[in-house]
């Protein structure tokens, strides 16, 4: 797959957003726990992870939108 378009998304686009955005968001949180010492994998934990990676995508997702194909925000083609 190619670059998308401006004001286009494409599959690519997707998949790669929601990987970095839930990893990023494990990652932190995760990190969080272990310094104040209560890792435990409950709904308590991963809701915030859940919620911080839908923001975090959509934020990616919405980057890309007004992103041309040669990466240059809020141009158009």
């Amino acid at each position: 797959m190619t670059n998308s378009n401006f004001l286009n998304l494409n599959g690519k686009d997707l998949i790669k957003g929601f990987i970095v955005a839930f990893l990023g968001a494990l990652l932190s949180i995760v990190y969080n726990y272990i310094e104040a010492g209560t890792l435990v994998f409950t709904w308590a934990f991963f809701k915030p992870v859940l919620l911080t990676s839908l923001g975090a995508g959509i934020a990616y997702l919405l980057k890309n939108f007004f992103t041309n194909s040669e990466q240059n925000f809020l141009n158009k083609e």
